[in-house]
């Protein structure tokens, strides 16, 4: 039996669950979607189609929220956290949120840069030193360590933020058997093995997606005087609401942990796909993949970023900095990040963001100017500047295309604008 449950636009469950958020703004209202130049009626569809992505067996189950003009006017869990043991899926659930955590670094980053502890174009080995020598393979796809070449330029923080630094991916065959991700290492020791490997390419000479932001955790430490995660805990995450965002469940947050899923012969599987459970702290705090968090913590997230970095009415960012967060900063020559759908219609913001640049790469609707992002089990996010929307979408499926829910979600959400700017 598949369960459904349907919390419903404008119910009390909705109310209370967003009311006592500690932090929600509370301008932040639950509001019919008619209210805020949208349809309930589509919706209500929108529901309709991820309960039948979870009734295909795509998805165990989701929390989906929108936002338009700071008013809430979707907000469901539908199934299941946990299939086997029919638990349901609770509003306030945890996903890992993976690719999504470099935002939030990202923005941790911005705010030192407001307290002028870096510029844009400083070179890391200003700050790191391991940096000082980093050599670049004469074949990016060669793991021979002695096919290196001098490297032309330095890696700056504006190349670690906008992946164009020449570091790989975390996935790479040449970081696996140098461990540089390993989980059992330290944030230093990790920034030290990555220095060692040779780059794939010169700074700011192509778009590779990578391990940036884990480094950019490392820097955040040298300029705060503070450990990774307490800055951001304490500057961040405090200050936007953000309580169900960690690195780590503790033992009361494990009825809310979702479980992973993987399609195997047609069924969902329970599926461990992390060597390190998110119920214990890892070695590596990593600032590119490492956060657990709620629909609702994204949601308050997302609305600060649309809000020109307001909180609450407290100033989180600089109205000036967070205009950076909506314009390419990927160099000319590194441009466009990619050949094919919608990276060659994107750009790369210094918020860590993806930039629509052309919808019409997209096989999604998209407004051009657009910035979101997901992760690789199965969430996702939008901020819309032109339609004033955020999008929250998460469950927890590998891989993470479930079906299309997500794309068809965000289809349907767009189609239910009836008031279009």
């Amino acid at each position: 039996m598949i369960m459904k449950k349907t919390l419903g636009h404008l119910s009390a469950i909705v109310l209370s669950v967003l009311c006592s958020s500690p932090g929600f703004p509370q301008q932040v209202r639950v509001v019919p979607a008619e209210s805020a130049g949208m349809s309930g009626v589509a919706l209500n569809a929108a529901t309709e189609r991820l309960q039948q992505h979870i009734d295909d067996g795509d998805i165990a189950g989701v929390v989906a929220a929108v936002a338009r003009d700071g008013k809430i006017v979707y907000f469901e869990a539908l199934g299941y956290l946990d299939l086997e043991n029919a638990i349901p899926m609770p509003a306030d659930a945890l996903f890992r949120t993976y690719s999504m955590t470099r935002q939030i670094t990202s923005a941790a980053v911005l705010m030192l840069y407001e307290q002028g502890k870096f510029q844009f174009d400083d070179p890391i080995k200003q700050y790191l030193p391991e940096f000082e020598d980093q050599k670049v393979l004469r074949d990016p796809n060669s793991t021979d360590l002695r096919q290196v070449r001098n490297r032309i330029g330095d890696i700056t923080v504006a190349h670690l933020l906008t992946h164009t630094s020449g570091l790989g991916s975390r996935g790479s065959r040449l970081y696996r058997e140098n461990n540089v991700r390993d989980k059992n290492i330290t944030l230093s020791e990790m920034v030290t093995n990555a220095a060692r490997v040779p780059l794939f390419h010169d700074p700011g000479t192509q778009f590779r997606y990578g391990i940036h932001a884990t480094i950019l955790g490392k820097l955040i430490e040298v300029w705060s005087g503070q450990p990774f995660e307490e800055y951001l805990q304490e500057h961040l995450l405090n200050p936007v609401g953000m309580g169900s965002t960690m690195f780590w469940a503790s033992e009361e947050d494990l009825d809310r942990l979702s479980v992973v899923y993987r399609p195997v012969d047609g069924r969902l599987r329970s599926y461990q796909i992390e060597t390190i459970p998110y119920t214990m702290r890892p070695r590596l705090i990593e600032g590119g993949v490492g956060l657990l968090s709620s629909v609702m913590d994204f949601m308050r997230f997302s609305q600060m970023i649309l809000e020109g970095g307001l909180f609450n009415g407290d100033r989180i960012l600089q109205e000036e900095t967070v205009a950076l967060i909506y314009e390419n900063a990927v160099p000319d020559q590194a441009m466009p990040i990619g050949g094919t759908g919608y990276w060659q219609g994107s750009g790369w913001t210094l918020g860590g963001f993806n930039l629509v640049l052309d919808n019409m790469d997209y096989n999604f609707s998209v407004s051009t100017g657009t910035i979101w992002w997901d992760g690789s089990a199965g969430t996702r996010y939008f901020i819309d500047p032109v339609q004033g929307t955020v999008i929250v979408i998460m469950a927890q499926v590998s891989p993470s295309s479930g079906g299309g829910f997500r794309e068809n979600f965000s289809n349907m959400v767009d189609a239910a604008i009836t008031d279009r700017r």
